[in-house]
């Protein structure tokens, strides 16, 4: 009951330090409302408003009507350059992600049944339009090719019609993927760097020797200040995933909140035992900055978060295991997004609370250390 009474004196001095700080609260509300907002809505990994260029050979119907098939949202409205030369010109420059280059006779080839070749250009530097875009320009001459022959439709000469059946998001709106993996991220900065910050504030403004002449204990000292610091951290991401991620982004999510708030706490409790170990190795708060951010920027890339884990080489699939925002991001899309029960994400819950505990053992050691050599 003692012990009980002094994590809860601390706790409530915790959220005190935390609650009057305007610029960490400030912080908080931005990152969970207007920064998941501005990157669900702001960044897209499809294609949209590709620029095209057109080298015009052939000058027929044929040729116009592929440049009016070029529409928004995917492709600006093409434009002509008068030869190839200024084409390469323009992609040097990169005014241009795509050039398609319409040999002459093209129409009058197609029409002969002769197979010829339309070039096109695609600058790699824009990877993810290039690659994808590629795809819709090829599908794109395709279908107006078997237009002017008149097989617009040709589905009924295959052997074999496959039905897609999109499942957990239908439209494939990749907003949906990134508001829910920016959450998780943002969930693990947060922790780090509040939990961090307090220990770091503690022994910058000297109140550390105040705590060491009370009857305290270090296990007291960090359980208060991942409690008070991941009870607000928590608040805010169901906060933001009910009525930013929910409400105002209009992503469905048909999982259990109260599960996901679960995993939520032994996330926040393996990121905040992590902040601890980096901010008690750390001698100032830049120093501190410099050992989070790139753990941070990190463990984000090999989260499954930003890519997906099965496209990266299996020693780094196996590493990032070790991780709990790998976890965390996989956990949270089970649940929200697949409505998976507890049975099926409980290792992945039990990875992160282990994770946690092997930080947390080690931060407490090298927290009674500093301890001991601030007395």
């Amino acid at each position: 009951m003692h012990r009980f009474r002094n994590t809860l004196t601390l706790t409530l001095k915790e959220f005190r330090s935390l609650l009057s700080d305007a610029v960490m609260m400030g912080l908080i509300i931005v990152i969970f409302t207007v920064a998941v907002i501005a990157i669900a809505k702001g960044i897209s990994i499809e294609v949209r408003n590709a620029s095209v260029a057109i080298v015009d050979e052939d000058h027929s119907v044929f040729s116009r009507r592929l440049a009016d098939s070029l529409q928004a949202p995917y492709f600006q409205p093409p434009q002509y350059l008068p030869s190839l030369k200024a084409a390469q010109q323009a992609m040097d420059k990169g005014d241009y992600i795509f050039v398609l280059v319409l040999p002459p006779q093209l129409e009058k080839d197609l029409l002969r049944g002769a197979k010829p070749e339309i070039q096109v250009i695609a600058d790699a530097t824009a990877l993810s339009q290039a690659g994808i875009g590629f795809g819709y320009l090829q599908h794109i001459i395709q279908r107006e090719a078997l237009v002017l022959l008149g097989q617009d439709d040709m589905t009924d000469l295959l052997p074999l019609q496959p039905h897609l059946n999109i499942t957990f998001n239908p439209n494939t709106d990749s907003s949906w993927f990134l508001a829910l993996a920016n959450v998780s991220t943002f969930v693990f900065m947060l922790a780090m760097l509040l939990v961090g910050a307090a220990v770091i504030r503690e022994r910058e403004r000297g109140t550390i020797e105040h705590l060491l002449v009370m009857p305290v204990s270090a296990n007291e000292i960090a359980a208060a200040k991942i409690i008070a610091n991941g009870t607000v951290i928590a608040l805010a991401t169901l906060a933001s995933v009910q009525f930013i991620v929910k409400g105002v982004l209009n992503v469905d999510l048909s999982g259990s909140m109260a599960l996901f708030a679960l995993g939520t706490v032994v996330f926040l409790f393996s990121a905040a035992a992590l902040g601890i170990l980096l901010a008690i190795a750390a001698p100032s708060m830049p120093q501190f900055a410099l050992l989070m951010l790139p753990i941070y920027i990190v463990l984000r890339i090999i989260s499954g978060g930003e890519t997906p884990l099965a496209s990266m080489p299996d020693w780094l699939q196996n590493i990032s295991q070790a991780s709990p925002m790998t976890q965390y991001v996989s956990f949270s899309n089970a649940v929200l997004f697949r409505n998976a029960p507890l049975h099926l994400v409980q290792k992945e819950l039990l990875i992160m609370g282990g994770i946690g505990l092997a930080f947390l053992l080690i931060a407490l050691l090298r927290f009674r250390s500093m301890l001991d050599k601030q007395g």
